[in-house]
């Protein structure tokens, strides 16, 4: 809930009344008192897109996320501050976002002397989400620019929406290269900072914070369902292939044998195979509809070793094609 506390006085400054629209989206006024709150993410999403309506501000979200820093985060922000180097405080981030964020999934891409911190949605069917991403992506660089020194700047800032009418807004926040239509949501960098030494690391600071993290992580007690989740969607969204999303793969990742851990799954009603192909579906609906990445770029994506294969798949899990799916489902 905290990145969205902003929101009313960021509607009263736009001159409408935040009480009425919180109360058409309805949402308990109560949630914008507490950064400890919660609300489901399509109920978030709901809300945003239908401030900037309202607002008839088509990049309301690019406005929330310039207002926010690293305390947006909580006590995983101060995790992050005080962390030895910039790689350590990100890859934290992506382990331990889950714990404010259950709609989307962040990521960290590496190539060559080029970094990628990008922010994929996993929830199918979510409203509002090119103000969402808008959000999302600018949080991003206020983090990094928090975490580091002064002298940093993305090289590019790369969105999966359509090239906007108005460019202005988000050209005077990033001050770099823009790429609308991107495979990902993410901001890049040079990858030689994520070895930069934080200018607020703390040894001592950074583990009293990671017992914190650890002991909010582990809220649910012997629930493996969710935290296997969270795994299977930052391997899919970070570009795993099959051989890293295999059963004996991320059982490694727990500690457990595979056959203990399909029996765990069993007992809860579920197993490996259902789970990623749920994160395969929940990822290609997503994709298709808020992305104009062609069918091919996304069976690549989701490790599909042939179209044909995702096309099945899909046809399965849907009862219709990607490319019908994508034309009855595109965002009014």
């Amino acid at each position: 809930m905290a990145p969205l506390l902003v929101v009313p006085a960021l509607l009263t400054e736009m001159g409408l009344d935040p009480g009425q629209l919180i109360a058409e989206a309805r949402l308990d006024p109560v949630l914008f008192a507490d950064p400890e709150s919660t609300v489901a993410f399509a109920d978030g999403g709901r809300f945003l897109a239908l401030c900037a309506s309202r607002t008839g501000c088509p990049h309301l979200g690019l406005l929330i996320g310039e207002r926010q820093d690293l305390a947006v985060l909580g006590a995983l922000g101060r995790l992050a501050r005080h962390a030895p180097d910039l790689g350590t405080a990100l890859r934290n981030i992506i382990l331990f976002l889950h714990i404010h964020d259950r709609g989307a999934v962040p990521a960290l891409w590496v190539s060559g002397d080029r970094a990628l911190l990008g922010y994929t949605i996993y929830q199918a069917e979510v409203p509002g989400t090119e103000q969402i991403y808008d959000a999302a992506l600018a949080i991003i660089y206020r983090i990094l620019q928090g975490l580091t020194d002064p002298g940093w700047q993305p090289s590019e800032v790369c969105l999966c929406r359509p090239r906007p009418v108005e460019c202005e807004p988000y050209r005077r926040l990033y001050r770099t290269g823009l790429r609308f239509g991107a495979e990902h949501n993410a901001v890049a960098f040079a990858a030689a900072w994520l070895d930069r030494p934080l200018r607020d690391a703390d040894a001592a600071r950074y583990q009293q914070t990671m017992q914190e993290i650890l002991a909010l992580s582990e809220q649910g007690g012997g629930d493996l369902v969710a935290p296997l989740r969270r795994v299977l969607r930052r391997q899919l969204v970070g570009g795993a292939g099959q051989t890293e999303t295999s059963l004996a793969e991320v059982s490694k990742l727990f500690s457990i044998h595979p056959r203990t851990l399909n029996r765990r799954l069993r007992d809860q009603g579920t197993s490996f195979k259902a789970l990623i192909d749920a994160m395969r579906y929940d990822m290609a609906r997503q994709l298709l509809r808020d992305t104009r990445l062609p069918v091919a770029e996304i069976v690549t994506a989701l490790d599909y070793s042939e179209p044909s294969a995702f096309n099945r798949a899909f046809r399965r899990w849907s009862g219709t094609t990607p490319l019908a799916w994508r034309a009855a489902n595109a965002p009014v």
